[in-house]
């Protein structure tokens, strides 16, 4: 299995023009769609609340991601601080909504590096960013020095997919493994529960950018592990405020039907979806009833590649080919109704 890409741009000796080139997109704030234009060199402040400086909630070896990403011995997540948007029923709220305190959670970009050797040194996987778009041109920085120093990993884009189109043609050889979300196909629907615009545009943009540079295969190392591709999460909410089906529709026809796609489970009300009457269609976890109607569409759109959770316990189960025919895994190739 080849080395992470971002060691051919290191031996080129292009992977430091491409963090400068990022990070010029810093000085008048184009790095998301947002287009805030604030001097974030000079520590201004944007509308993620974020300044010059990455912030780093914390950084672990990770069990809960897809199987191919945490392993044995876990994925190495690091999870930034603030966000882009402001999901009203946000699971990380703690970390994404709170940049008052997350402003001590500040590190330098040699700090990043360091989180990034260690995480290696503890047996990850991989290096997973979270939530990592506000933050893209500090990465690339931080994974330049972790290079320099030892880095091997591959890079996991763990995103929101609220992304800009320039940015993720820079990250173009930096990122192994782009994970983003698909939350909306209505653009009301993420004004009125991500406080964001045009979500469906932005978001179908960057995916299509991801899949320009990844394509619809997924790359397994000998180990099993995913090593390079794009995968597309899908978070079912409760009365199909997600869109899934359109969603489904066009991934498949823009993408294609073997673009690999992982339906998720997990919802429960959280944050202001739990408390806030103004969101009361968010206010309880998804049905067994909207779960099954949910892998239904799988099957009758025809996509072939993914992964889904079991709905009791959201845990995620996967089968690659080559494993133990034993194995109680499935991919959705061979989940049957």
């Amino acid at each position: 299995m080849s080395n992470p890409r971002y060691l051919t741009l290191l031996a080129e000796n292009r992977l430091a023009e491409r963090a400068e080139q990022l990070e010029d997109l810093l000085r008048s704030c184009t790095v998301c769609p947002k287009d805030c234009g604030n001097d974030r060199l000079n520590d201004e402040i944007a509308a993620c609340y974020s300044g010059r400086l990455p912030i780093v909630s914390s950084y672990t070896a990770h069990f809960g991601e897809e199987p191919v990403l945490s392993g044995t011995g876990g994925a190495g997540n690091i999870f930034f601080g603030n966000c882009n948007l402001r999901c009203v029923y946000c699971q990380n709220y703690q970390i994404s909504q709170t940049w008052k305190q997350q402003k001590k959670n500040e590190v330098t970009h040699e700090g990043l590096a360091e989180m990034m050797l260690e995480l290696q040194g503890r047996g990850v996987h991989n290096i997973g960013f979270v939530s990592p778009t506000h933050f893209a041109p500090q990465m690339a920085r931080a994974i330049l020095i972790a290079a320099e120093r030892g880095l091997r990993l591959p890079i996991v884009y763990n995103t929101n997919a609220y992304d800009s189109v320039e940015v993720l043609r820079l990250l173009e050889g930096i990122v192994d493994v782009y994970l983003p979300d698909l939350k909306y196909a209505d653009a009301d629907a993420g004004m009125q529960f991500s406080k964001i615009r045009d979500y469906p545009k932005y978001a179908r943009a960057a995916i299509k950018e991801m899949h320009r540079q990844m394509g619809s295969e997924l790359v397994f190392g000998e180990d099993g592990l995913l090593k390079r591709g794009l995968l597309i999460r899908l978070l079912v909410l409760p009365n199909d405020l997600a869109g899934l089906e359109e969603n489904l529709r066009w991934i498949r026809d823009e993408l294609g039907p073997k673009t690999a796609i992982s339906l998720m489970a997990q919802y429960y009300a959280t944050n202001k979806a739990a408390t806030d009457p103004r969101y009361i269609l968010l206010s309880r976890r998804i049905s067994e009833g909207e779960w099954f109607d949910a892998v239904s569409l799988l099957e009758d759109l025809g996509m072939e590649e993914g992964f889904m959770q079991e709905y009791e316990s959201a845990s995620y189960y996967y089968r690659p080919d080559f494993e133990d025919k034993d194995e109680p895994f499935k991919d959705i190739r061979d989940f049957q109704l």
